[in-house]
């Protein structure tokens, strides 16, 4: 099965018997402890800001009897910005497509039965609001910021991963690199790197490379001894043309041998952030993927015992950690797809919110049919979205863990 682009027609559309399931995961955990797509603050601008200050760090400041006032102070206010990105879909159904619910494709099974679908139209168009949620979910995570000089290029949202401050980010990964280039499959670092040939490089920043994505594994493909190397989507699979990109593209390898995750290597990022001046609203939440999930797991299992020995006549066995008690508070465990396998990231919820672009007369997320230009029906799906985070020191990462599948 694939997506088609372009008309949906009776040729690219098949219908078929019986129960509908869908295969793809449409769960947005992130998106929708924030509020979900019908959520969030409208503006009246493509980017926006916040502010925040800071205090002086605290001391045993005294004064003189009968002295004159000291000199006056003020705290200096700085701001944070964002920018909205567009979402824009368009979903067309021929008219014989719409009416054609009882023609059922040449391989589907000679029984009795309905097509489950009797809305071709509008059920393509639930589907592709169901993508974008997961669209704008996975952004809210992985979104690389940009903000063009002209319309020449798209604007994009920052995410979660690059709002982080410096100082909340640790990453245990090797061949820590920033500012590579590429060009068409082969990617050239700006000194030289270590890699070996199946080793796994995450990349945290792309640039203008199109074939490549953060937030997902790659394998190392081939390397030119020192000075450059290729990847592939597979361990062992065939290089990946990147594209073509200048002093722009950041990455780091996870070894093999790396240290699986810790009970003292999650207090240590949990002190990180509350030091940073995070944690601090009781509503802190690891964000992980799915092995991550299972080494906290089994970090806190091992470190402070199984779950109830399982005795003869039970039926329940394991461990399930959802939430962590540590010396910072509660921290709740949120499984998110869209989250790199190999990275914790660690937020306060209170801080993050989704910002909408008002159109007017429309609203800030909106669906409306198109001019009709021939014999179908067509829709376009509208909203312009970005995240607020708040303080980047509200948040945390933690990169570069050794994860099932490498």
């Amino acid at each position: 099965m694939a997506g088609i682009t372009g008309m949906g027609t009776t040729f690219n559309l098949p219908n078929y018997h019986g129960e509908l399931f869908g295969l793809t995961p449409e769960d947005t955990p992130l998106l929708s402890a924030i509020g979900g797509l019908g959520s969030g603050s409208e503006i009246t601008s493509k980017e926006w800001e916040w502010q925040a200050y800071d205090l002086r760090d605290p001391a045993q400041r005294v004064a003189l009897e009968g002295q004159t006032a000291p000199t006056g102070e003020a705290r200096v206010r700085t701001n944070f910005s964002n920018v909205v990105q567009i979402v824009h879909e368009r979903v067309s159904t021929s008219y014989t497509k719409q009416a054609a619910i009882g023609q059922f494709a040449a391989n589907s099974a000679p029984i009795s039965g309905a097509n489950p679908i009797t809305d071709e139209h509008d059920w393509q168009v639930t589907q592709a609001v169901k993508q974008i949620a997961r669209d704008v979910n996975w952004t809210c995570i992985n979104g690389q910021y940009a903000k063009p000089s002209d319309n020449s290029s798209p604007r994009k949202t920052r995410g979660l991963m690059q709002a982080v401050s410096a100082a909340n980010t640790v990453d245990r990964g090797s061949n820590v690199a920033t500012g590579a280039s590429s060009v068409t499959d082969t990617i050239t670092p700006a000194s030289a790197h270590s890699l070996s040939v199946g080793d796994v490089v995450f990349f945290t920043r792309t640039g203008d490379a199109t074939g490549i994505t953060t937030g997902r594994p790659y394998w190392v493909q081939s390397v030119s001894t020192t000075v450059s190397f290729k990847v592939a989507a597979s361990k062992g699979g065939t290089a990946l043309t990147v594209g073509s990109s200048t002093a722009n593209i950041d990455y780091h390898s996870v070894a093999s041998s790396a240290t699986v995750l810790s009970v003292d290597d999650v207090n240590v990022f949990a002190q990180r952030v509350w030091d940073g001046g995070g944690l601090t609203d009781g509503l802190g939440v690891f964000l992980c993927n799915s092995s991550q999930k299972i080494a906290l797991s089994k970090a806190y299992a091992d470190a402070y015992g199984k779950a109830v020995p399982v005795t003869q006549g039970e039926k329940v066995g394991g461990v399930v950690v959802e939430r962590l008690l540590t010396d910072f508070g509660p921290i709740n465990i949120m499984v998110d797809r869209a989250m790199p396998q190999d990275a914790l990231l660690l937020t306060s919820l209170s801080q993050l919110k989704l910002q909408f672009l008002l159109i007017p007369g429309k609203g800030s997320f909106f669906e409306e049919p198109l001019a009709k230009t021939g014999a179908s029906e067509d829709t376009q799906i509208y909203g312009e979205v970005g995240l607020e985070y708040g303080s980047p020191l509200a948040h945390g990462v933690l990169r570069g863990l050794p994860f099932r599948g490498m």
